[in-house]
């Protein structure tokens, strides 16, 4: 695997990798890509993978604290949250998804601060114990802040992938009862036509109401604003 379109953009942000990390960055991509010939995990192709999945999960490591718990909810087969523990191992990192199949490629490939977690974000009820939330743009930004927040301590932030499109929508969200609050936006820009990458970053200000998140079809079909 080519990690050249990798390295440069990863260096001007600040990243210096070891040569150990950039072999596990290519073995991971390579067994990725093996998997992905009898299992459908990313319609990503395999000479984009160094930019669109691995760079674009990199992205945001300068808006993680240090030592900080980071959940990544609908993580997939891994993005963003097995190169953001690979490259931040100061990091402690949960992966959470109720994808079987992702999930079990995920686990082949462990790291010591990456844990694993198999279930649905507004089922698992597990609130207020992660000092950021992220998440690649797995449902629309309201469900997905709603998903997210409950996760957060207080002081917490929860920081989506998302698209510059919506740089409206996230300025103008309330959603009230959250506890969120938007402290800034951050922008990034893939190259090479890759796309650009929208990180609002909400604080969370208070404890989030314990009727969020709702279920999954109520948020989808009223979503807060």
């Amino acid at each position: 695997m080519d990690l050249s379109p990798f390295l440069e953009p990863s260096r001007r942000l600040g990243l210096v990798l070891t040569e150990d990390r950039l072999e596990s960055l290519k073995a991971f991509g390579t067994a990725l890509y093996e998997r992905n010939e009898v299992v459908n995990l990313t319609r990503v192709p395999f000479e984009q993978c160094a930019v669109r999945h691995f760079l674009d999960s990199v992205l945001i490591f300068r808006l993680l604290p240090s030592g900080a718990r980071v959940l990544d909810i609908g993580c997939g087969p891994g993005f963003p949250s097995w190169p953001l523990a690979l490259v931040r191992p100061d990091l402690s990192v949960t992966a959470l998804d109720s994808w079987r199949k992702g999930l079990d490629f995920l686990r082949e490939h462990p790291l010591p601060n990456l844990e694993v977690m198999e279930g649905r974000a507004e089922e698992l009820g597990r609130q207020e114990s992660y000092d950021v939330v992220t998440g690649r743009a797995f449902a629309p930004f309201a469900v997905q802040a709603e998903c997210s927040a409950a996760w957060l301590k207080v002081g917490g932030a929860f920081v989506p992938f998302r698209t510059p499109v919506e740089r409206g929508t996230a300025e103008s969200f309330r959603g009230e009862g959250l506890g969120l609050q938007l402290e800034t936006v951050e922008a990034s820009s893939l190259p090479d036509g890759a796309g650009e990458r929208l990180f609002p970053v909400f604080r969370k200000v208070s404890r989030t109401d314990r009727k969020y998140p709702r279920r999954w079809a109520e948020m989808k079909s009223r979503p807060l604003a």
